[in-house]
Order: structure tokens, then C-alpha cells, then sequence
């Protein structure tokens, strides 16, 4: 099939030569491209062609990620990622980016072009897996930013890809191709200074999981964690069925929220029985029926840790409830949002595991968050969940640059984040879903956050870039581009310190 479709593209390519007065006959057609159908992961790239004699190598590698890889796959990558650290979080993508390094690194004149999924400029396998280029001496000469790709197969999904060309040598141009807010349409082309693994024209820095803020910030945890198999969680029907049979166990449930929860306002509920007393307990046998089943399905499981936790049939696995309100951060939500819809929560309210949570956040730490600066940071750092955004503590919010206001522009930022929290309450009936539809996104909502966002960049000392390029006014690459350097200045100390540590235990 791969020889015929290079004779059909050959003989299209003669009569368009025919129209300047050539001809050329190929018929019989005996020449043909050297096309050699395996593995590409396993053959050895040499016996296709000899580095010394190639010009280039281009592609569109397999879209697999890590959760679907067959055990096949992930021996393919194994022997070439054994070296990297933290590997096994690559997509299957990854493998060609890391072979052709390996190729060029023998004719460092061959350049590489490879279509790929944007996970790979996203999320933590930016630090793992351009980590490991960079140190190979890549750099990115060209690059695609995300757009929409389809094929006219039957049944095959669009997927979100970018196109990065790199090699080993410096290139005489960098280009950025941005597709602004129409990621099926045509780009339109950048010129860059530099390409970072972000494609973003800034200098390289690769973003790494942190345990704590690069900043002094509240601190950011995940929800509790049931592990219950459904059986401590409640719908509302099933909430009133309880209820009607034990009214005792009232007491005992709680609202039960998400990311689905915050964002749509869904009514869920759970069983929360810290502190209840084997007297009480043992008065609910619709309840105790519950923490029986809890208990089963924990022993019965595959994961040690969770067999573990069948001692302790009516407490959550995790339980990471904050002590008094908090601020919830969906992990989830749509990429179609300018901003994420976050808020505050009454401690009342058990933050489930698909919820981060901010304990003692103020409303200075809400502006901030819920600012564009924010918004464009984790567009450009965060991973993806199909398209939607999916924020990460580790990599999002404790690698975020805060800024470093004084006390009038402290209160400036908290007198704009109420005034956004006094814009959602004129729509008491709308979800958060509704509030932050681009389309149905009230005026003074909208002008609240507009005001926000000035309060905001006036306290980073940062003016806002119009680029028609990004649609809309917005300025998401030179905001990352800002916070890129803040980010650098603020890690130096923090790089130096771990080297120190690392220095004394090698010593001891």
C-alpha cells in the first residue's frame, strides 16, 4: 500500500512537471522507496538508512498513553527510556523522540519533525521527558502549538496534537505556529526568539512535581479519599430512603462534593462516621449494613493497602477534611473556560478525592488563583484529561509564581475577589457550569474579573500584552513567558539548597 501511494504521489508530481514542457516515463515502474514495514521501537534505524546519509527524519508516531499501553508497548519503551527517571509516566509517543535523539547524535546535520499528542508539552512528562532531551542537547527549531487533528477513518476520534521539530544544532530561525482560539483553523506564524518545551518563546524550564509552594502560600492538599466502593456514598434518593427508615442517622451524613459537585452544583452526600459509638452504630442497621459491605469489598481487594483499611470499616482511607472553610479547586474542567471555576466551601462539606483543597486560603489567595495570570500558567503547565484542564497540586500551584505585593495592593486584590464572589451571588439559581459558559457568562461577572485581573497584574508589575494572534486580547504566552523568569528567581535559592543536601549525604 506504502509503495503504491509513493507511485500515485510520483505520477501526480510528473504531470505537474508536464506543465512546464517535461515529461518524465516511468512506466514500467520499477523503481520504488526503500519502505521497510516493523517495529520502528525495536528495528535498528541504521539498517534503514545510515545516519551519515540522512537528511531527515519526520513522522506521526502512535497516540498511546500510559494507562493503554499493552504490555507489549511498554516493553518496547523500556530499553529506551531505562535511564530515565520517572519513565513510566511517558506516553508511548515518547519512544520516537528518544530513539531519534540517539540517531542524530551520529550526524548531528539530521533534524527531526514528529506529530504528536500535546500531553507531551503538558503535565509532569514535560520535566521527565525534555528533562532527558535537553541534557541529549536537543532544542526545538520549529513547533506546532496544540490544534485539532482527524483522519477520514471511520470511528476514529479528533485528537489534540502539536508538530515539534528539533535537532541538535542551533537552527538559523525559531518558528511558532499559534492557532488562537480556533484550534481547527490555520495558525498563524511567531516569530521566537527560543522554544521551550512549553512552546512557549521563553527559556527552558522544566516544571517538576513539588511536595510545598515555591512560594509562602496556604497550602494546597487533595480531598479525603472513601475507598467505599459506593457504599458510604449517598443520592439524594438514597438519602431519603435512609433516613426515612433511621432518622438517627442524620447526624451522620454529610454533603458529600467534587469536582462534578462545585462545578454544577449536584447534590451528593456520604456517610461520615468519624466518632460515631458502637452503641450508635449498632441503633442504624441500615447503616451498619453499609459499613459490613465497606469492609468486604476492602479484604476482598488486590491492594494490600486497602485490605489494610477493612479494620476500619467506617472512616474514609484518607481523611484530609480541613478544620474550617476552604477554598475547593476542581482537578477537572473544561478547557472552553477563560477561567476555573473555584470557590469557597463550608468545612461542613466533605471534599471528595476529585476536589484540591486550600484550607486556609483568604480571599487574597482566591484573587490570585482565579486571576488570568493564574489561568494562563495552568493552561500552559497543567496535564490534560482528554482536552478538559486537569490541575495538579504538584505541578500547577506549587510551582506557581505568586506575586509579592505590599498591603494596598493585598487589600486591592481582596476587595476585587469579593466583588467576583458578590457577582456570582446576583445569579443564586446558576451554576458555576452557567456562570463560566464563555456564552452565557453574565456582564458584571465578566467585568468583575476584568477588574480582578488589573488588580492582579498591577501587583506583579506586569502589562498586559495585546496579541491578536491568541484572539480575544489574551496573552498566555507572554504571561508564562513572565512567570517562567519569576519562577526562575525564585527556584535558584531552592535548587542550590537541594544540591547541598545532596552534597552532605553523599559525603556522610
Amino acid at each position: 500500500i506504502a509503495t503504491l501511494a509513493m507511485w500515485l504521489v510520483d505520477h501526480q508530481m510528473n504531470l505537474r512537471v508536464q506543465e512546464l514542457g517535461l515529461y518524465y516515463n516511468r512506466i514500467p515502474l520499477k523503481k520504488k522507496a526503500n519502505i521497510v514495514c516493523a517495529n520502528a521501537l525495536r528495528l535498528d534505524w541504521e539498517d534503514v538508512i545510515k545516519p551519515s546519509e540522512c537528511s531527515f527524519i519526520m513522522g506521526n508516531p502512535p497516540f498511546i498513553g500510559k494507562k493503554e499501553q499493552s504490555s507489549q508497548q511498554k516493553a518496547d519503551i523500556a530499553p529506551l527510556a531505562s535511564s530515565i527517571k520517572g519513565a513510566g509516566v511517558l506516553d508511548y509517543v515518547t519512544a520516537w523522540h528518544i530513539k531519534a535523539t540517539a540517531y542524530i547524535k551520529i550526524n548531528p546535520n539530521v533534524t527531526v519533525a514528529f506529530v504528536s499528542t500535546n500531553s507531551i508539552c503538558q503535565g509532569e512528562q514535560v520535566g521527565i521527558l525534555w528533562g532527558y532531551l535537553s541534557a541529549q542537547g536537543v532544542k526545538i527549531h520549529f513547533a506546532h502549538r496544540t490544534f485539532q487533528w482527524s483522519n477520514e477513518g471511520r470511528g476514529v476520534a479528533a485528537v489534540h496534537c502539536v508538530i515539534i521539530g528539533f535537532g541538535l544544532k542551533e537552527p538559523s530561525s525559531y518558528r511558532l505556529f499559534d492557532y488562537g482560539d480556533n484550534i481547527k483553523g490555520e495558525p498563524i506564524e511567531i516569530k521566537a526568539k527560543q522554544i521551550n518545551p512549553y512552546l512557549v518563546d521563553a527559556p527552558t524550564v522544566l516544571i517538576r512535581k513539588r511536595t510545598q509552594s515555591i512560594c509562602k502560600v496556604a497550602e494546597i492538599n487533595k480531598g479525603s479519599e472513601a475507598t467505599d466502593f459506593g457504599y458510604l456514598a449517598l443520592s439524594p434518593q438514597e438519602k431519603l430512603d435512609l433516613l426515612s427508615k433511621e432518622p438517627q442517622a442524620e447526624k451522620w451524613i454529610k454533603r458529600f462534593i467534587g469536582g462534578d459537585e462545585l462545578i454544577n452544583n449536584m447534590q451528593r452526600y456520604c456517610l461520615w462516621l468519624v466518632g460515631v459509638s458502637p452503641h450508635e452504630l449498632k441503633a442504624m442497621p441500615e447503616v451498619m449494613n453499609r459499613v459490613e459491605q465497606v469492609r468486604k469489598v476492602r479484604l476482598n481487594s488486590g491492594k494490600a493497602r486497602t485490605r489494610e483499611w477493612a479494620q476500619f470499616p467506617t472512616l474514609f482511607s484518607e481523611n484530609r477534611q480541613p478544620n474550617s472553610d476552604y477554598l475547593a479547586i476542581p482537578k477537572v474542567s473544561s478547557e472552553q473556560r477563560m477561567y476555573l471555576p473555584i470557590g469557597f466551601v463550608s468545612t461542613d462539606w466533605i471534599a471528595s478525592g476529585s476536589l484540591l483543597v486550600v484550607p486556609n486560603a483568604t480571599k487574597y489567595h482566591f484573587g490570585v488563583l482565579q486571576s488570568r495570570m493564574h489561568m494562563a500558567w495552568m493552561r500552559t503547565v497543567c496535564g490534560r484529561m482528554k482536552s478538559d484542564y486537569q490541575y495538579s497540586a504538584s505541578i500547577v500551584y506549587n510551582n506557581f509564581a505568586f506575586p509579592a505585593p505590599d498591603a494596598k495592593q493585598i487589600k486591592t486584590i481582596e476587595e476585587k475577589a469579593q466583588a467576583v464572589l458578590d457577582a456570582r451571588a446576583e445569579h443564586t439559581v446558576s451554576t458555576l457550569a452557567d456562570l463560566y459558559n464563555p456564552l452565557t457568562m453574565p456582564p458584571n461577572l465578566v467585568k468583575a474579573h476584568n477588574a480582578l485581573d488589573k488588580a492582579v497584574d498591577a501587583a506583579y508589575g506586569y502589562k498586559p500584552v495585546l496579541n491578536k494572534v491568541e484572539g480575544g486580547g489574551k496573552d498566555d504566552a507572554a504571561r508564562v513567558a513572565f512567570l517562567f523568569e519569576m519562577y526562575q528567581q525564585l527556584t535558584a535559592p531552592l535548587v542550590e539548597t537541594e544540591k547541598v543536601k545532596k552534597t552532605r549525604k553523599s559525603t556522610r
